[in-house]
Parts: C-alpha cells; structure tokens; sequence
C-alpha cells in the first residue's frame, strides 16, 4: 500500500496503518536504489526464529566495562536501532532490544536505507503518553527528503509530520525530530538554494543547501517558526574545500558541484534542540560548530566552534564534525565529537560532556567518554544523557552502542556488526541509538509454529513481535478450542519460545500471559 503525506492547510487525517505498512512504502515520485550491495566477506551472525522466519535481526555481542554491576543487566529499558548492512541478513531495519540483546520488536518490511529505509527510531512524549517517531523517505546522499511518522504503542502510525511554510512538503531531512513540551516538532530541510560560489572556486549562478530549521504544530501542521542558516551564517564559515569537493564528485561521475543536481552543503545542519531558556541549539557539521538562536527573532546569540566561536574552547574541548549537540539538565552541553569524516580518522571518536560559561564565554571538558579502542565515527552516531547521570552513546557509522557512567567509565557495549566479528563484512551501522523505556501491546496475534526439533521432540515455537508485557505462555490442547485444557506454562525466554509438546492433539493454541496471570492474546498454528 502506498500512502502520501500531504500539506495540511487546513489538515487532513492519515488513515491508520501498521508501522510496517508504512515503513515499507515507496514514495512513487523517486526512484528506488537496490535493495542490498552484497559483501564478498562471509555475513555477520544473525539470529533465526521458527516462528518468525522473516525476521533475521543480528547476533549482538556483548561485553560488561570495569562500570558493570548486574542491575543493568535486570534493567526494563530498551535500546532503539535503525541498523543497515550491506548483506541479505542480518536484516535492514528498525528494531527494539532489551538490556540482555534480545529482540523485542523488529519492523518486517526490512527496508535499506538507500532504498527508502527508515532513520532515527526513538520513543518521544507526546500528548502524555510514550509514543516512537521516525524518519521515512529517500536518503542516500548524506540527508534526506521525507516525513516524520508518530506511531503509538500498538505499533500503528496516528500522524506525521512534514515542511511546510516556504519549502514544499516531503522535504524533511532526516537527521533530527524533536518534540516539545508545546506539542511541536524540531524538524530540519536541506533546501537549495542559489548563491555566488565564485570565491571558492564554483560558479557565479551556483546552488547551496541551505540548512534550516522548522518548529511545526504537529497537530494542524502549521509552521510556527523558521531559520535558515543562509540568513546568519556566511559560506565563509563552511569548513570544505569547494574545489577539493568538486574534484571527488567528478571522479564519481557526479554532476557538477555547486549545481541545482549538486548543491554545495556548506553547512550541513544534524540536529536541533530546545535549550533551558526556550532558545534551540543546533550543530552544524562542516562548520564544527555550534549555535544558539533566538526563537523568536531567530538571531544567533552566540557560536561554539569553528572559525567564528565566541568561546574560547580549551584545547581538550575542541570538537570537529560533531553530532547532537544539547543542553543537560545541569547546565553542561553534550555532543558527540566525530573528530573524523571517515572511519580512517587518526584520531577517536568520543561524548563530551562541556561546561560552556556563557559569562566568561568559555568552554571547558566535564567528562569525555572514550570506547575502549580508537573509534573513529565518520558519520552518524548521538550521546543520550539519561536521567541517572549516565551516557548512553551510539556510534553511528561504528556498529557498536554504549552506556557510561557520567564520570566517563564505561558500564557496557554491544556491537551489532562486522566490526565485533572477524573475517566477516556488512557494516552495520546504526544512524543513532536510544535507550528509554516502552510498553508495546501489538494488534497481531502471537506467532506459532509446531515444528520437530533437531533431537526428533515437536515443540511448539512462540512469539509476539513487539509484545513487551508477556511473561509466560500456555498450552492449551485438546479435541477443539471448546474443550482445550492447560498443558504447560512455561516462562518467556527471550524473543521466542520453546515448548515441548508431550502427546498429538487436534488442537492447539498458545496464550500469552502477562505478570498478573492475565491472557494478552492467543495465537494457533501456522498453516
């Protein structure tokens, strides 16, 4: 089924869909990339499931730091991933894990994201309740140009929410989606624009992206503010060399540089957040800075980094090609520090914790948070301080998330792709990673599949793709569903369960329960 998001003045509903209706639709106006560029390596161990044999999420390799105590390992939170290989399975996709790295919820549409796969699955507040938000739309070229989709705990999509105002709808980018106590969204465009790109080299008639920001009223739709980094920052803070640029496109077959096909991003805009006064932070990354702007007026109060900063930044605090950058509720602004363009930086990705004095103008390292190795991120990647003090940190372009103390000791890792696994390929990435908490109550019913096990025994397989409530399963068997009777109770082990089925029956079903005893949904056998 495809759907398309329309302008909405005045606003028109979407139906309601299931998110993997949605996350697997192709916007008819642009053309799809192949689905997967196969590694020549051997693939990255992914998981099978029985019952589920469409989802195919990989094995995630886990490893405690000096930090670990057991409650992480207890913990009810889970971990959001927007992962992409370049192999058949593991499988690209959205997914949800627990604190132990077992599935919970995994979209089955398994889309990539050059071929209009989805980016940046979190769960956000909205109208009081936890609901997930994400990106869809085409985005293979370093941003994007689609829509943010809010899907609620049954894992339906209720609303989305794209430009408007002076930029044509479906032209929201990917890298950020904000949502404020206001019931607004942060969203960002890369619009193009015309510019004279003489001095650096380009043409007179030349075109830029324009980085820009836009708070949109996710009920109506309408934009109730706008910024555009054209109007306050000058080209000449743009940290790439035009014609170095120009020359690496060319030998790509790409078209011209500085083109309507090929507009220069001399700002490259990666995230948008409110600060505590109710001005918005935003971090560019091919200017390696950081600014403050008005949200009324949309004046840039002050710069953090690059080659016009009002701070005088130590050298520990110096910070280049950087990701979500945000105020923490003590004051400090974090961000993650790519400090690389590619994974063959000389030098380590990192989390940075600053103490930014805006009276001194100032700006100092609180806490730096280091993997164990050097990681140099070249792309991608988010710190998430979390309302305990930790950090929690995916490393983008590195298949690998972690969580920290706030004095920087690391507690965990996973890693989900080649680089954890010798001789094998697929990268692996994750755009960001998230850790919260989430109650999923799918409208589908629990997968089940009798099958006989590798030791000749039937079993009976169980899941419930998204179900986040059970804690056991039932048997029930017998002549028909009318006279079915209990004939085990098993506790849930991870993603899916294996029960033994002890004698033949004519019939058989599988009831979820949750901790109070409590049937959530039943499933029967698979034809």
């Amino acid at each position: 089924m495809d759907i398309q998001v329309r302008p909405r003045s005045p606003r028109p509903r979407l139906a309601v869909l299931s998110g993997s209706a949605v996350l697997g639709l192709v916007l008819a106006a642009c053309g799809s990339a192949d689905a997967e560029v196969e590694s020549t390596d051997p693939p990255i161990p992914h998981q099978n499931f029985v019952s589920r044999p469409d989802l195919q999420p990989p094995e995630f390799e886990f490893s405690q730091g000096p930090a670990w105590t057991q409650q992480y390992a207890e913990s009810d939170e889970y971990f959001f991933l927007t992962v992409d290989y370049d192999t058949a399975t593991p499988a690209s996709a959205a997914m949800i894990v627990d604190a132990r790295g077992e599935l919970v919820w995994m979209d089955p549409s398994k889309r990539h994201i050059n071929d209009h796969g989805h980016f940046d699955l979190r769960p956000q507040q909205y109208q009081n309740q936890t609901i997930l938000t994400y990106f869809k739309g085409p985005a293979d070229i370093g941003y994007g140009y689609g829509d943010i989709f809010l899907m609620d705990d049954t894992y339906q999509v209720f609303d989305a929410v794209t430009t408007g105002g002076s930029i044509p709808p479906h032209e929201t980018d990917f890298h950020d989606a904000v949502i404020t106590d206001d019931q607004t969204m942060l969203i960002l465009a890369y619009h193009r624009k015309p510019a004279d790109l003489s001095e650096f080299g380009g043409p007179e008639d030349g075109w830029v992206h324009d980085g820009v920001i836009q708070e949109v009223d996710i009920d109506t739709g309408e934009v109730v503010f706008e910024w555009s980094a054209l109007d306050h920052i000058p080209l000449t803070d743009g940290l790439l060399d035009f014609e170095v640029e120009a020359a690496a496109d060319a030998e790509e077959d790409q078209p011209e540089l500085g083109t309507f096909d090929n507009a220069f991003d001399y700002f490259h805009i990666n995230s948008a957040t409110l600060d505590d006064d109710g001005a918005i932070l935003t971090s560019a990354r091919h200017t390696n800075a950081v600014y403050k702007i008005d949200r009324n007026s949309g004046d840039v109060q002050w710069i953090l980094g690059g080659t016009s900063s009002d701070f005088d930044l130590d050298d520990d605090a110096v910070f280049a090609w950087q990701h979500t950058a945000a105020r923490d509720d003590d004051g400090t602004i974090t961000l993650f520090d790519n400090h690389a363009r590619n994974a063959d930086g000389d030098q380590s990705s990192r989390g940075l914790r600053l103490d930014v004095d805006e009276d001194a103008m100032t700006a100092s390292v609180v806490t730096e948070y280091l993997p164990r190795d050097e990681r140099p991120a070249g792309s991608m990647a988010n710190t998430q301080p979390l309302d305990n003090g930790n950090m929690f940190i995916g490393w983008g372009q590195q298949p690998y998330f972690s969580e920290f103390t706030r004095d920087g000791e690391l507690i965990y890792e996973f890693c989900h792709g080649d680089a954890c696994h010798d001789g094998t390929g697929g990268g692996g990435g994750s755009y960001r990673a998230y850790k919260g908490t989430w109650e999923g109550h799918p409208t589908t019913n629990p997968a089940v599949v009798v099958q006989q096990s590798t030791q000749g025994e039937d079993h009976v397989y169980v899941s419930w793709n998204g179900a986040t409530e059970v804690t056991q399963w039932r048997l029930v068997t017998g002549q028909n569903a009318q006279s079915a009777t209990q004939a085990a109770v098993v506790g849930k082990t991870g993603f899916e369960t294996a029960i033994p089925l002890e004698t033949s029956t004519d019939y058989l079903a599988v009831e979820a329960l949750d901790a109070e005893g409590e049937v959530l949904g039943t499933g029967t056998p698979t034809p």
